[in-house]
């Protein structure tokens, strides 16, 4: 297949035209490097420098796709709460104007990148993509209602899938973390340890968790990559489409145990302060991943939380 991927400079977007490149696909990044690196689009791909909103580029790239990929998000839960309209205009109505541009030129099978954000405060853990969508922030919901509105657009034909991915983390060949601002925690601490950053902030140590620290999901790079080429293959193959958790499932990982793995990895102290709660952070966020395991076949291959923590240390000091 013939791919457009939004977003496709990006940390997960560039790992998703990796993983299609390798599995004999066509990629196509259409990215306005916003946010995203020129230099982590893989070479056989075609690029397009253009935003979602720029309709001629748009639709002179989906010319001759099969199917998109779409990445291309803002994704930072703090500032959507501060900022809620541009989370509404990056995430809902740029994903719109990409749903009408697909739409003129006949392609009709998408899979989206969601987030384990629509969930909200779970009432209960694992989280099975049965249990209630209610997000505590705008990206969650800004997330969410691009998922509705892919359902409603069946009525033009389209079939889609969308993965809700729980902690993303890890690194590839290309695809490696370089946010701005860095907000997630594997990044944040390994720079610690190489001393470019003075600290690691813990936010919050009395969360009702066995050590007081949040528990998350982390769920390597290429897993995450590879769910997405299955989610493409199955829709060509007449899947009809809906939403999926991705998550290597088990305990999940607290941020103290994240903080020693670290520690183990890197063989170096990394400094770390207390700090308060930030609002909107459950104390535990778990994947159920049953159903995409059971419909698609995917199985994390990169479960173990050192295996991760180490392939985003060699990225980091591998040289530019």
């Amino acid at each position: 297949m013939r791919v457009l991927v939004t977003g496709g400079a990006g940390y997960i977007g560039s790992g998703v035209a990796e993983e299609l490149l390798r599995s004999g696909h066509r990629a196509v990044v259409y990215d306005s490097v916003y946010k995203g690196h020129r230099d982590a689009v893989p070479r056989e791909a075609e690029f397009v420098q253009a935003d979602l909103m720029d309709r001629e580029p748009l639709r002179s790239a989906l010319r001759g796709c099969e199917a998109v990929v779409h990445m291309a998000a803002d994704s930072l839960v703090g500032e959507s709460v501060k900022d809620p309209a541009k989370y509404y205009r990056n995430n809902v109505v740029a994903g719109l104007a990409l749903l009408d541009a697909m739409r003129a030129e006949n392609v009709r099978r998408l899979v989206f990148s969601s987030t384990a954000a629509v969930y909200g405060e779970p009432g209960k853990q694992p989280i099975e993509e049965s249990d209630p969508t209610v997000p505590t922030n705008p990206y969650g919901a800004s997330k969410l209602a691009f998922e509705h509105a892919l359902r409603w657009y069946g009525a033009y034909g389209l079939r889609s899938i969308s993965l809700r991915y729980f902690n993303a983390a890890g690194a590839t060949t290309l695809c490696r973390e370089r946010h701005d601002p860095e907000t997630h925690l594997i990044p944040l601490v390994l720079h610690a340890a190489i001393a470019g950053i003075p600290e690691v902030t813990v936010f919050g140590s009395d969360y009702p968790t066995a050590d007081g620290t949040c528990v998350r999901d982390y769920i390597h790079v290429s897993d995450l990559a590879r769910a997405h080429v299955l989610s493409l293959e199955a829709l060509a193959g007449g899947h009809e489409g809906g939403a999926y958790n991705l998550g290597c499932g088990g305990d999940g990982y607290s941020v103290k145990q994240v903080l020693e793995v670290a520690r183990e990895v890197t063989r170096r102290e990394i400094p770390v302060r207390m700090g308060e709660r930030r609002d909107g952070d459950p104390a535990v966020l778990i994947a159920s991943s049953a159903r995409i395991v059971r419909e698609l076949g995917w199985k994390p291959a990169l479960q173990d939380l050192r295996a991760i923590v180490a392939s985003a240390w060699e990225a980091l000091l591998a040289p530019a």
